[in-house]
């Protein structure tokens, strides 16, 4: 067994992870950033939960921009081809579930 403190994780650089474990071809990821993500679009399905911090989520749906605040134990699922973008306040530690490899 092996036990993590998401609170007192950081990396070398933001958005650096530790890798958990990979299961069935997704991974398991704690991130740490301090630092906005970019605009993507996943080609799989990603599950995002705030550890700790709080982060804005940024969307497009139609064309038009909204935002919903993750504070911890908020869950976030991103289908394929949601457009979004993570913007941390100002700093936080998120568990990520996705496709090993997606981009």
């Amino acid at each position: 067994m092996r036990f993590f403190d998401a609170p007192a994780f950081t990396a070398s650089r933001p958005w650096g992870a530790l890798d958990i474990t990979a299961i069935d071809r997704a991974t398991v990821r704690l991130h740490w950033t301090d630092t906005p993500y970019v605009w993507h679009v996943n080609d799989g399905p990603e599950v995002f939960v705030v550890l700790d911090g709080a982060v804005d989520m940024r969307y497009r749906r139609d064309g038009e921009e909204h935002v919903e605040r993750l504070t911890p134990g908020r869950v976030c699922y991103a289908e394929p081809g949601d457009e979004h973008v993570a913007h941390p306040v100002p700093e936080a530690r998120i568990l990520v579930v996705e496709r090993e490899g997606s981009r």
